[in-house]
């Protein structure tokens, strides 16, 4: 039909026919480029949130689109009946870089975390002990939206309405040791949690913290799951999140940046826990597919046999010192957080998320918010320093001249 350039007809045909779950913007793109974002009328945006830390190797990148293309004119899908090429390289390139012997994988984050669910599960449950089938999770985390997801997910605003919710849960404070090992008993299979909550406004978990759950999970004999969806590749400025940690998990979760913006996800573990599932056990009629996992394979090199991560890491070292700086000089924003190219700013009672993440869209600059006081940052991977020096400067501008409630 290619109402691509029709801004009126799509805004219409949304707002009749797409279940509105996403409350969507009133702008939409035609193309982009690098960390660049074009509407229909050739305005520019940055693209400060990266698709919601998807678009790693940025908008239009040559060696992906390549990849891609090549590949959709060969073979889009395949069954998982067959041998998949181009998934068991990036299951290799996957396990040679991780802590993992093992890779499934499916379409989604929130699929990736329910495979992991059932192989922790499982794993139990072919050792003889069914009993041990309940998962620790953290409150104000985010594991997904899918029922088993959104009951590991700690915070009730997701689960109220779709009760009842699958049974198996049980919620702590984040950060807090103690309140793990006190709600650890007979049914206790797994420890899951993101090292990141990015959906609850950024909070990273404390090293010593991960570090003594590690222990505390060998010791009691309990799987350690640590949901990277988000924190994954390079997005930290390590490859996966958990090595700024310096421990391993038996099972992590990956998705969004894995592909560029092509829908994958993949469950990683090891093969002590791979025990967990047998053939016919699990399985995903996309995941896995050759389009997909050429996309990935693209990405995992360039981040692998580049020097993106070292750009991750100074192009990060300068976004926090900047935004320090307009910290200590407007007295608006009362912290910024995070880790690597995952950045939560927050402000305080004068400035309303939502109304920032407004204002900077209208000085050409893409962000998310979260609850009433944080906007996310989660920008392309590949940005620079001189990029990144426009948007301080744009939200410099912003708070120099907000008042309340803008």
């Amino acid at each position: 039909m290619g109402i691509e350039k029709d801004f009126e007809l799509t805004r219409s045909y949304d707002s009749k026919y797409v279940l509105n779950v996403f409350n969507p913007l009133p702008i939409s793109f035609t193309h982009g480029k690098g960390v660049w974002l074009y509407d229909a009328d050739g305005k520019q945006y940055m693209d400060m949130i990266g698709g919601i830390a998807v678009n790693s190797l940025g908008h239009n990148n040559k060696d992906l689109v390549k990849a891609v293309s090549d590949q959709a004119g060969k073979v889009i899908h395949c069954c998982n009946y067959y041998m998949i090429p181009q998934r068991s390289e990036l299951a290799f390139k996957l396990c040679s870089n991780s802590f993992a012997d093992k890779v499934f994988f499916c379409n989604s984050g929130a699929e990736a975390n329910e495979a992991a669910i059932k192989i922790a599960r499982g794993y139990f449950y072919y050792k003889g002990h069914p009993e041990k089938n309940e998962i620790i999770t953290a409150n104000m985390s985010f594991h997904g939206r899918t029922m088993a997801t959104i009951a590991a997910t700690g915070q009730e605003k997701f689960r109220i309405p779709f009760a009842p919710n699958v049974p198996g849960f049980k919620y702590v404070d984040y950060n807090d040791i103690e309140a793990v090992e006190a709600a650890i008993d007979e049914k206790t299979c797994a420890v899951m949690l993101e090292l990141i909550q990015g959906e609850s406004g950024v909070h990273p978990a404390d090293v010593e913290y991960i570090k003594k759950l590690s222990v505390l999970c060998r010791t009691r004999g309990i799987l350690l799951i640590f949901d990277e969806v988000q924190t994954g590749i390079g997005r930290t400025g390590r490859l996966f999140c958990y090595e700024n940690y310096g421990v391993k998990p038996d099972i992590m979760t990956l998705a969004k940046g894995l592909a560029g913006g092509v829908p994958i996800g993949a469950m990683l573990c090891t093969d002590e826990v791979a025990t967990g599932m047998k053939p016919g056990d699990h399985g995903s009629t996309f995941g896995g597919n050759p389009l997909a996992c050429a996309a990935g394979n693209v990405v995992i090199d360039k981040i692998t046999d580049t020097d993106l991560l070292a750009n991750v890491n100074s192009v990060s070292a300068f976004l926090f010192e900047k935004l320090n700086e307009l910290k200590e000089k407007y007295g608006k924003i009362v912290d910024v957080r995070g880790k690597g190219l995952l950045i939560g700013i927050e402000f305080d009672e004068s400035i309303q998320a939502a109304g920032m993440k407004t204002r900077l869209m209208q000085e050409g600059f893409l962000v998310s918010s979260i609850g009433t006081s944080t906007i996310r940052l989660a920008p392309p991977l590949i940005i620079t320093q001189r990029e990144a020096a426009m948007f301080v400067t744009a939200l410099g501008k912003i708070l120099k001249g907000s008042r309340k409630g803008k």
